[in-house]
């Protein structure tokens, strides 16, 4: 490693690369199709990336084609644009202001003809942005049934499964209502990049059913309101259209073009390390599962390597995507804050528990990790005992799930701000 890098900075120039390759504003423009010559091009779009890539398409446009449209991003993520109306809204719990964009949306989609062109922004995040209740939904019960499925630490994909049977525009929905061709630009977040769980795939082919959706309610043992239960078991029992599915004709009118994946982003980090002499090794985007037993197992491998120089010799460079879960207790779940990726990194330092020679970065790559306004931290061999010094228990932290305390004690949290992109979590072990 050159001695000019300290392993604080390469980490983090590692999750800049992972970012910078995920980057609407220099990747869109060679995903888009040609302009349109005849009819309207409406630009619609959902998700944490969605204004950077509602500019990006303007930028790409500019002066070959009039756009209209409007995309709906997360608060704080807006950008100035001059064709595409960008509005705010509510996430990870939806508001009424997604759901009053989601409408529109919908709406304007359904005024499209044959010979107009559309084109639809989908990023992660978009679930709860786009969100427009099935009929006979109240937006609140909306609402109640995305806490509930976050407290319970059910995967993304699955409380995806159940928002997209709730919803009038997801789950292929928004393609449905279209008259128009649609091109629709992904930008994913979820394990495996499946398309259809990417925003809840608006404009993808559904495979799942309300019958599915119904037992990862069972499994997770989630309470939803009345008005919701009654909805799904109304729809398993056929009394409700299904969302359209693989093999539907209007998909026939549907290209869905994946523009930046996780994956993607660990080649790009990996690349950095590999520049700097260290063997960077890649174990996937696809990890998942509780954030304290994820960290375990890796401390574990980290361990292996630094006693026996096995399966990788030092130095080397641990690098994972995917995304983790947190499940909080009913009980002072309230006072919790961080997120899975500052949760993974402090059980991380427990399990190594100041091992020489060991430096850790976790982050989301949207900037923001959970509850507060950092994108992850930083972890160091001397972390621990800079917070005995503060006089902050890293296990009583731990245990009240508040990582971002303890990471804010000891002045390693990383914040960038909104990234205007997200690829999902980013995970780096660096091993001396």
């Amino acid at each position: 490693m050159s001695l000019h890098i300290d392993p604080r900075t390469l980490l983090l120039d590692s999750f800049r690369a992972a970012v910078a390759a995920a980057d609407p504003l220099q990747i869109v423009a060679d995903h888009l199709p040609e302009p349109h010559a005849g009819g309207r091009t409406l630009v619609v779009g959902a998700g944490k990336a969605a204004a950077s890539m509602a500019l990006a398409v303007e930028q790409a446009y500019a002066g070959r084609a009039t756009l209209e449209g409007i995309v709906v991003t997360r608060y704080a993520h807006g950008l100035p644009t001059a064709h595409i109306r960008v509005i705010e809204a509510g996430h990870p719990v939806p508001d009424e202001a997604g759901e009053q964009a989601a409408a529109e949306i919908l709406a304007r989609v359904q005024a499209l003809g044959p010979d107009d062109r559309l084109i639809v922004l989908v990023s992660g995040g978009g679930s709860s942005l786009l969100s427009l209740p099935a009929e006979g939904i109240p937006m609140a019960d909306l609402k109640a049934t995305t806490r509930e499925l976050l407290r319970c630490g059910a995967p993304i994909t699955e409380m995806n499964i159940v928002r997209k049977h709730i919803s009038r525009i997801q789950g292929g929905r928004l393609a449905q209502a279209s008259r128009a061709p649609v091109t629709t630009l992904i930008v994913s977040d979820v394990a495996g990049d499946d398309p259809s769980a990417i925003a809840s795939g608006p404009t993808v082919a559904d495979p799942s059913t309300y019958g599915d959706a119904l037992a990862i309610l069972k499994r997770y043992g989630a309470t939803v309101p009345a008005t919701v239960q009654s909805h799904l078991e109304r729809g398993a029992r056929g009394e409700i259209d299904e969302t359209p599915k693989p093999g539907d004709p209007l998909f026939a009118r549907v290209d869905n073009r994946m523009i930046a994946t996780a994956h993607g982003s660990l080649d790009a980090a990996a690349a950095l390390f590999r520049k700097q002499g260290i063997q960077p090794v890649v174990l996937g985007d696809t990890v998942t599962g509780e954030a304290q037993e994820v960290a375990r197992v890796y401390a574990a491998l980290v361990r292996e390597i630094r006693a026996y120089n096995a399966p990788f010799a030092a130095p080397v460079a641990l690098i994972s995507g995917g995304e983790c879960t947190v499940t909080l207790p009913g009980e002072g779940a309230d006072k919790a804050r961080g997120g899975r990726c500052s949760e993974f990194l402090l059980s991380l330092v427990i399990e190594l528990a100041g091992a020489e020679n060991v430096h850790a970065i976790a982050a989301d790559t949207d900037g923001i990790d959970g509850s507060e306004d950092n994108a992850g931290a930083l972890a160091a061999p001397d972390s621990l005992t800079r917070a005995e010094a503060a006089g902050i228990s890293a296990r009583r932290q731990l245990d009240a799930h508040d990582a971002w305390g303890f990471f804010d004690a000891i002045g390693d949290l990383v914040v960038t701000g909104p990234t205007r992109t997200n690829v999902n979590d980013y995970r780096a072990i660096l091993i001396l």
